[in-house]
């Protein structure tokens, strides 16, 4: 097997080569997503040789149909690993405070090891309250407040799934970060927040570009890496982007006619970019996979402390 050769940011298998070649090497998130499950399916055997079975309770309060799909999608997910689920579906009607006392009951519940309510939640609903209800041991969205504040102080913590999975899809290329320059575009805490942490974990130096940013373009052009988050489209263009930067489209969007799409201008830019992850088929089932890590670590954390 010919080694692989990073040169000038260019990944190139068995020869040096100084130019860049035509087109973006595709990280593909699904072959990448059916690995790491297979690894997920592995280790809940091992629990449940234990006696303990991993428990995922998903909460759908509401009839929004984009939540649907992704709660039955996250559902299925689970079942194929070998991991127990649980969906519990309520009317738009119902109050705030069942919904809390639900948490509260679900945190109590030994066999569930993660809870995640699908957001967004009704508008009488404060999504925060709901966020903070959720026992941090149980957090496995990564997106209570003391799983920020892990990530903010590496300590141990559950990792938000979105930018987890793009960390993920990074070492599966061998992209060593220390001393590249990444650049985030987009601020939100469940991508943009904790995606640059993550990078400065790994010795990246990292900027956030967010609505307010004024030159765009100049800030990109300087990157090793983009991650682009805004949902927004084309708002990552070729000319935006230098030679051999490795490109992360987590953007999910759809075009005027109605195909789906992400942040970046995918056919340009893997002119020029090194790698690049597509919409669909990318970022996207890297998030559900890094789901059920979180709930397998949960559930081992959990055996650790009962042990």
């Amino acid at each position: 097997m010919p080694a692989r050769v990073e040169l000038a940011g260019f990944f190139i298998d068995g020869m040096m080569m100084n130019t860049p070649v035509q087109g973006a090497q595709i990280i593909d998130g699904v072959v990448l997503s059916q690995k790491l499950r297979a690894e997920v399916t592995l280790r809940v055997q091992a629990l449940k040789a234990r006696g303990i079975t991993p428990g995922l309770a998903v909460v759908l309060v509401g009839e929004n149909p984009a939540s649907q799909v992704y709660v039955r999608n996250k559902v299925k997910a689970c079942q194929d690993s070998g991991l127990h689920s649980v969906l519990e579906k309520y009317d738009a009607d119902m109050t705030e405070v069942a919904l809390l006392e639900r948490i509260d009951a679900l945190n109590q519940d030994p066999s569930i090891h993660g809870i995640l309510v699908q957001l967004p939640v009704p508008a009488h609903i404060d999504a925060s309250k709901v966020i903070e209800a959720i026992s941090p041991a149980k957090d496995v969205d990564g997106f209570h407040i003391a799983s920020a504040g892990a990530l903010m102080t590496g300590m141990p913590g559950f990792w938000p799934c979105t930018p987890y999975g793009c960390m993920k899809m990074l070492e599966s290329i061998h992209f060593d970060l220390k001393g590249k320059h990444a650049v985030v575009i987009g601020r939100s805490n469940i991508v943009g927040k904790p995606m640059a942490l993550m990078l400065l974990q790994k010795n990246a130096t990292v900027t956030i570009c967010h609505s307010a940013t004024k030159d765009l373009k100049a800030m990109t052009l300087q990157a090793d890496l983009i991650v682009a988050a805004v949902g927004k489209r084309n708002v990552l263009t070729q000319d935006m982007v230098k030679p051999g930067a490795v490109v992360l489209d987590v953007g999910m969007n759809r075009t005027p006619e109605g195909k789906l799409c992400g942040d970046v201008d995918f056919e340009g830019v893997r002119q020029v970019a090194s790698a690049i992850t597509p919409v669909p088929g990318g970022v996207g089932p890297m998030t559900i996979t890094m789901l059920l890590v979180n709930t397998l670590e949960a559930a081992e954390r959990a055996s650790q402390s009962h042990a």
